[in-house]
């Protein structure tokens, strides 16, 4: 195969994956013939072929995929002019702490945030796919140890933990200075 045939392959498989696709994934739809380093150069290339459009690939924590720019977002907004879900302050402080204190316990989450944590906040963030149980922690009750998941990761568009912003950055999100 050429680089003409190989980059028309890759482009028709990401374009029309409804998930991101990682790498092993990619891979298979060449069997033998494209080695995985001139795959990632290939996703390079393509990557270049579509700058300046409306639609970009990118690599996220579960692999790669085209999405819209986030510019063009205002745009695709007005065809479903649906409204993301809200997550009261709770949901996100809690979420904040799992991702920059993973794997964390329930009781360390309220022992950061001041405040018990009802279990309707780490459901709500387990039924968004954010968070997940990764163990158990070896103390008296074996409490389920919380970390963000990939969709976590993809839906911020990151792909790894190491992309999030530094904590101090975050102001007064994870510790506010008194609450109501």
């Amino acid at each position: 195969m050429n680089k003409k045939e190989i980059r028309k392959v890759l482009e028709t498989a990401l374009l029309v994956a409804d998930a991101p696709l990682p790498l092993s994934e990619l891979r298979k739809l060449f069997g033998e013939e494209v080695a995985g380093e001139a795959l990632i150069l290939h996703l390079a290339d393509l990557q270049e072929q579509w700058e300046g459009r409306g639609i970009e690939l990118v690599r996220l924590a579960s692999g790669w995929r085209f999405r819209a720019r986030p510019e063009m977002q205002v745009y695709l907004d007005r065809l479903s002019p649906q409204k993301p879900p809200r997550y009261s302050r709770a949901v996100m402080e809690t979420l904040a702490i799992i991702a920059y204190k993973q794997p964390v316990t329930r009781g360390e989450i309220e022992e950061i945030r001041g405040v018990s944590v009802a279990s309707q906040i780490v459901q709500t963030l387990r039924e968004r796919g954010w968070v997940e149980v990764v163990g158990h922690k070896e103390v008296p009750g074996r409490p389920e140890l919380l970390a963000t998941s990939k969709q976590f990761l993809d839906d911020l568009g990151l792909t790894s933990l190491r992309d999030l912003p530094p904590l101090a950055e975050l102001g007064n999100l994870v510790l506010p200075e008194e609450r109501t």
